[in-house]
């Protein structure tokens, strides 16, 4: 673990070139492919190690910085280009940090630190005045959350006398349960705590939706994983959540039909399938935790690529608008190939990985209560709808005259997309993998 984070830290001596930076973090994918990973903490060194649910996330977290720099090639080419590496890479550090660390108050410091870079790549890079306001709305719905989570960590010290996840052990109630989880809960986002989160992703560069889509909303995800592994004995008051989860996919499926902004359809689409993992997280049997996991990565993977996909449009449009962007199986045949590829996915098609994680959903939640299945059905049925409603309009039709469009694509983009695309599709082979941590 210490061998990784140094080699985190000596990234930053070759911050000043844009390619060896990018080439540097796929070599760090490549040593953490072959390093030997259990389900249990380890490789630890005062308090950072991992396991299987942290190996996959900090493996999710580089290869998305190692995509989002690649699709930023745009900002290459501007004057305040090694800013955006500097950012780029302190977001990967709290990232890798937050997805490492066994104790609770250093993954608050972290959870909470990723928030910055992401506040600077949103207003730095972003792309409308709005901008501000969305950036407000990401921070104040975190921190107002968070803060009676720093609360409560502080009492568990208080009590306890120790912060490691595997050395808390106190009465829980109601008022801790609920500061534990709310952060994590308004960072997936959940229902009814979601508004910043399509803010964020139409005003946020192609960078900061990926990074949001495939890495941060999946802290929420981790922080929920650790906070039960030691408050396991108090969930009286979980199926709460999984009703307003199930209730929300289901209205965030019907809202999704209704968008008329490319990106704010697919920031949509992303909090109905976050609202299944926190069904699926909260249900707390072991089809649950695994469904859920799997899902996480699935969804990080196709969100991100579907960002990645809207951005290419709107750079040779630039309007994310899909009364304009239309007709472009005539323009990019094989780009619409991908559309298809990504757009299938995001409703959970074989052979990806969200299929497999919404059967692992879908079998938890139905031995939870047989009555979700009337939420499950129309969450899936929407879900298959907003997704080729999205391939369908932005596919076909007639293209917009009144535009000048520059060039079909370059090897840079189709790289982009099929490195979404592989580990997406192929993962789903070696699926045993992601159940050997229970």
């Amino acid at each position: 673990m210490m061998s990784l984070l140094i080699m985190l830290f000596f990234l930053i001596f070759l911050i000043f070139n844009w390619w060896i930076f990018m080439f540097s973090v796929s070599f760090m994918i490549i040593i953490l492919l072959i390093h030997p990973v259990s389900f249990y903490f380890s490789s630890l060194s005062y308090s950072y190690g991992f396991d299987m649910v942290s190996y996959w996330m900090i493996m999710l977290t580089l290869w998305i910085v190692f995509l989002m720099i690649l699709a930023s090639y745009k900002v290459k080419l501007m004057i305040n280009n090694y800013m955006f590496l500097i950012i780029v890479f302190l977001l990967t550090l709290f990232l890798v940090l937050s997805f490492s660390c066994s104790n609770l108050f250093m993954f608050y410091i972290w959870f909470e630190s990723s928030m910055i870079p992401t506040l600077i790549l949103i207003f730095g890079w972003g792309y409308q005045p709005e901008r501000l306001l969305a950036g407000m709305y990401l921070i104040f719905y975190t921190l107002f959350a968070s803060l009676p989570m720093l609360i409560s960590i502080f009492y568990i010290k208080s009590v306890n006398y120790s912060l490691f996840f595997n050395m808390i052990s106190l009465d829980f109630n109601f008022y801790i349960y609920i500061s534990l989880i709310l952060a994590f809960l308004v960072k997936m986002p959940m229902f009814f705590t979601h508004y910043w989160l399509p803010s964020a992703h139409v005003e946020a560069p192609v960078s900061g939706s990926m990074i949001l889509a495939g890495v941060l909303l999946k802290l929420g995800g981790y922080g929920l994983y650790r906070v039960f592994s030691f408050m396991y004995m108090y969930n009286y008051y979980n199926y709460i959540w999984v009703v307003v989860s199930l209730f929300g996919s289901v209205v965030v499926g019907i809202l999704c039909l209704c968008q008329v902004d490319i990106k704010s359809m697919i920031a949509y689409s992303s909090v109905s399938h976050m609202g299944l993992v926190i069904g699926g997280l909260m249900t707390c049997n072991s089809m649950g935790l695994w469904g859920s996991m799997v899902l996480m990565l699935g969804h990080g993977l196709c969100s991100s690529g579907l960002f990645a996909l809207a951005n290419l449009i709107y750079e040779r449009t630039h309007s994310r608008m899909i009364f304009i962007n239309k007709g472009f199986m005539l323009f990019m045949p094989s780009m619409s190939l991908f559309w298809f590829i990504l757009s299938i996915n995001n409703m959970a098609s074989p052979p990806s990985l969200n299929l497999l994680g919404e059967i692992m959903l879908i079998n938890s939640m139905m031995s939870w209560s047989s009555i979700t299945f009337i939420f499950l059905a129309l969450s899936s049925f929407l879900g298959c709808c907003y997704s080729i409603y999205m391939y369908s309009i932005t596919q076909h039709g007639y293209m917009y005259t009144g535009l000048k469009y520059s060039n079909y694509g370059d090897v840079r983009e189709y790289s982009l997309v099929i490195f979404h695309i592989l580990p997406l599709n192929i993962l789903f082979l070696k699926s045993d993998i992601f159940t050997l941590w229970i």
